[in-house]
């Protein structure tokens, strides 16, 4: 599997470039976003490293503006942001996964395997609960028939949730099967995107539960 890396500091660059390279993937570099916005344009990759703070523009924005063009791979951001903001910042944007610096090699290395180990979605099927449908082919969402706009990570719930219809999904299992870390969530990330999804179904809101001390459970109505 190819690789693309972005770093500007040049040791943590090499750093990752030889220890994954070790593990087999062929990893590309770049030290700039103009770099790196260049070499996602020319090559095809299956994943991506990204460093939040770059020369010549910005990770978050970078991130968000691959997105915003199409690009499906998953991106983990790599960053010495650790304030909750930046985080929820992150994956709003439409990253997979928030590694902060100083990171251990081996958790990064689980965290991209995870991500990679997704299987790819059946592209004609279709989930429909109340007057909510899915397309995860497309990530599309209708209500009442009407398009729903929503961040990656929020329709990543909304499609687990409508796979789970009418069964309790706890707030591990949420932090599991989105952000795929495969570690306890250490604040309150997932109440704060189930929030913000709870909020854009409107007057469907009571179409999501909370369940006390259980989880979250979207429900017909």
């Amino acid at each position: 599997m190819k690789l693309l890396v972005v770093d500007d500091e040049l040791e943590t660059l090499g750093f990752l470039k030889r220890g994954l390279e070790e593990e087999g993937f062929v990893v590309d570099t770049a030290s700039t976003a103009p770099a790196a916005d260049e070499a996602l344009t020319v090559n095809r990759y299956d994943a991506i490293v990204l460093d939040a703070m770059l020369p010549g523009g910005d990770g978050f924005e970078l991130c968000r503006q691959w997105r915003d063009q199409g690009v499906e791979v998953p991106i983990l951001l790599l960053t010495a942001r650790d304030r909750l903001s930046d985080r929820v910042r992150g994956l709003d944007l439409g990253a997979d996964d928030y590694v902060v610096k100083p990171f251990a090699f081996e958790e990064l290395l689980a965290r991209l395997r995870a991500h990679l180990r997704r299987p790819a979605v059946a592209p004609r099927e279709r989930l429909e609960v109340g007057p909510l449908q899915l397309d995860p082919a497309a990530r599309q969402v209708l209500l009442d028939g009407r398009p729903l706009s929503l961040t990656a990570r929020e329709y990543l719930i909304l499609e687990l949730l409508c796979r789970r219809a009418g069964r309790i999904v706890s707030r591990t299992e949420l932090w599991e099967s989105v952000w795929e870390s495969g570690l306890e969530p250490s604040s309150n990330v997932v109440d704060v995107y189930v929030g913000y999804l709870r909020s854009k179904l409107g007057a469907h809101r009571d179409l999501l539960k909370t369940v006390r001390g259980a989880g979250y459970c979207l429900v017909a109505q």
